[in-house]
């Protein structure tokens, strides 16, 4: 089963997702310059949602995306009463997971450079990647760890291994955490299995061309007395309509969860409070772009064939007399989703919309609230 998740959401003066020049990202798409906001960013606003935190943090079904696995280690060792040269030698290696596969010059390097890289390793408290893991593993790999260093029974012994005999001893582990279920993650080290991600996330375009504009600032020195600029600077932003849009394949979360139906019915319906609500943080200090979607549309098809609906838009969006962009944008997205259904047969979806203005979608239940397609989306969800 697949639920889709399609959005309209426009934007006052934003800078929402910028590029290394500080400029708005954007895109060519249908021949014309588009706003766009990446899919990292999304995944990430909707990860670091009050909606995740709400649903999932008490029960610490969220991972954290970090390279301080020495220190979360460290501390756990320490719930485990280990003593401290125990936890000292373990902790020394930790930040070595992740480098299994680094090459060396030599297979067995020369006694005085050995001791340079031991030296070297001992003196790091971070591991060379990040690493995307539920705090469930951090438990299960300090209690690994602890039970591996006591079977080499000697300081020593652990110090000269290798990384990656370490690592393979250990098994990788496997997170029951929300959000690694839905996003996934990729790892180079044993130690941590590769999760295949539950949830695509398209980079948001703006249905309508590309405008980018400049803000031109200046500060003024409030004890100086000086007259003019203490400094001026500029900044890029653009007002757009974005098309949004999530699928989540529902077997793979179920999967990914260990088969925890309950958990994957509650993760899908944070999802949606999340896609709907999360704002990406960039420079929302400076326009606080808090804009909520016009649109909420939400689709469960019983087979997995995922349709992205972008090309509803290969023209342009654009305002004209009391048409605003917002309902051109609507309208072209309600012609291309009917002509996509009737030429792949997609009509038997099931289908419910949220809007705040007037639309209607032939085919979709039309409901007042958030809340309201929430609970219409529970109702489609298997049980068990």
């Amino acid at each position: 089963m697949l639920i889709q998740i399609h959005l309209l959401q426009n934007y006052a003066p934003a800078n929402l997702n910028r590029d290394d020049t500080g400029s708005p990202k954007d895109a060519l798409f249908g021949g014309a310059r588009r706003g766009r906001i990446s899919s990292q960013c999304l995944k990430r606003s909707m990860r670091k949602s009050a909606a995740f935190a709400e649903a999932f943090a008490d029960d610490e079904l969220l991972a954290v995306r970090t390279k301080l696995l020495p220190q979360l280690v460290e501390k756990a060792l320490r719930a485990l009463n280990a003593d401290a040269q125990t936890i000292q030698d373990i902790v020394t290696r930790v930040p070595e997971i992740g480098r299994e596969s680094k090459k060396r010059k030599e297979e067995e390097p020369a006694e005085e450079e050995s001791e340079a890289v031991e030296a070297e390793t001992a003196a790091e408290v971070r591991t060379a990647q990040l690493i995307f893991l539920g705090m469930d593993e951090v438990h299960a790999l300090a209690e690994k760890l602890l039970a591996l260093y006591r079977q080499y029974g000697d300081s020593k012994k652990w110090t000269k291994a290798k990384i990656a005999d370490i690592t393979k001893a250990l098994g990788g582990s496997v997170p029951r955490s929300v959000d690694v279920a839905m996003f996934g993650r990729m790892t180079t080290s044993e130690a941590f299995e590769d999760v295949q991600a539950a949830v695509q996330v398209a980079h948001a375009l703006s249905t309508n061309t590309l405008a980018e504009e400049f803000d031109y600032y200046t500060a003024v020195d409030d004890i100086s007395g000086e007259s003019g600029a203490g400094m001026i600077g500029d900044v890029e932003y653009n007002c757009s309509t974005y098309y949004k849009y999530v699928n989540v394949h529902w077997e793979q979360l179920v999967k990914n969860l260990g088969g925890d139906v309950a958990v994957a019915r509650r993760a899908v319906l944070a999802l949606l409070q999340a896609a709907a609500t999360a704002q990406p943080t960039g420079k929302q200090n400076t326009f606080a772009a808090h804009c909520l979607p016009d649109v909420v549309l939400v689709e469960v098809r019983e087979k997995n064939l995922p349709v992205n609906y972008a090309n509803a838009f290969l023209k342009p969006a654009r305002w004209s007399g009391e048409k605003t962009v917002m309902d051109d944008s609507f309208e072209k997205l309600a012609d291309y989703l009917a002509r996509v259904g009737r030429a792949y047969g997609l009509n038997q979806d099931k289908r419910a919309l949220m809007t705040i203005q007037d639309y209607t979608l032939p085919g979709a239940e039309t409901h007042a609230s958030l809340e309201e397609l929430q609970q219409w989306l529970e109702k489609q969800l298997p049980e068990g």
